[in-house]
């Protein structure tokens, strides 16, 4: 550990404190064959005290780079992952085959990944819906806790928020989002009026928002989604470099005022288009 302890936030209603920053799944670990490097950023992020390990079971090797690496240490983080399978048994089963690749009885946060649709949202309704499916995952004692991710559509995100008890939601937020409906802006006061624990994503647009014309800065993009009412901002990395560099920043971390927040906002509004790939396209005019 370089520069001292990382700073926790309350997950929400889980009452659980995690680190400010959680190490993605994506980056190196959303890759196959290559153990050393993603060995390398799991130690880095131990190493600077991340205790908040982000996963799914669509990230290529991901989940069995955790199996490899983790050992004991499992047992003094949150580890979490994700199924994109809509039906109640292939859930399940895809829960057992992450449990199996990830070397470990329980995981601490089982996400639905993903939703997009209204077809998603019926598919989880039901006795043999997707969320039923959760639940008995959670009363089983396979995950301590559920939650919900989406990135393609804000409103569907409501609805599932609304309509479901999960017990986090995983959402983008960095400053390209407020020149359109913002994850932020749309979703997260449901979130809160329902005490989730909630997970910023996207935070640096898979590494986009860093090294454009505008030169904005890791410190500036970390403060940004952190100045935001999240529990923990999560950052994929390439290597252990990049975990470091994203620890000192979030060591750092000084809130945004609102001029800072709208100032960066203005600055990156021209590269939305390019960043926010991620988004539901627009209704053709």
């Amino acid at each position: 550990m370089n520069g001292g302890p990382l700073p926790t936030r309350l997950l929400g209603r889980t009452g659980e404190r995690v680190s400010a920053l959680g190490l993605g799944g994506e980056g190196v670990l959303r890759t196959f064959a290559r153990d050393e490097q993603a060995r390398a950023v799991i130690d880095a992020a131990l190493d600077e005290g991340i205790t908040y390990f982000d996963c799914a079971r669509a990230y290529a090797g991901s989940e069995q780079y955790y199996g490899a690496t983790l050992g004991a240490r499992r047992e003094r983080i949150f580890l979490c992952s994700k199924a994109h399978d809509r039906s109640y048994a292939g859930a399940l089963e895809m829960l057992d085959l992450t449990l199996r690749s990830m070397r470990t009885d329980h995981l601490d946060l089982w996400q639905l990944h993903d939703v997009r649709t209204e077809e998603d949202l019926d598919l989880m309704d039901g006795e043999r819906g997707t969320y039923a499916a959760f639940q008995r995952a959670k009363q089983s004692g396979k995950t301590r806790f559920i939650g919900v991710t989406g990135h393609y559509d804000p409103e569907i995100m409501v609805e599932a928020v609304r309509r479901f008890d999960f017990d986090t939601v995983l959402l983008p937020v960095n400053p390209c989002e407020a020149a359109v409906d913002s994850y932020a802006s749309v979703v997260i006061p449901h979130a809160l009026e329902r005490d989730m624990g909630i997970i910023a994503m996207k935070v640096l647009g898979r590494g986009l928002l860093l090294g454009m014309k505008e030169d904005v800065p890791l410190q500036a993009l970390l403060d940004y989604a952190l100045t935001a009412p999240v529990s923990v901002a999560i950052v994929g990395c390439d290597d252990a470099a990049q975990v470091r560099a994203s620890a000192d920043a979030v060591r750092n971390f000084n809130p945004l005022t609102p001029r800072e927040q709208g100032d960066l906002e203005r600055r990156l509004r021209s590269e939305s288009k390019r960043t926010l790939y991620y988004r539901r396209p627009p209704a053709p005019a």
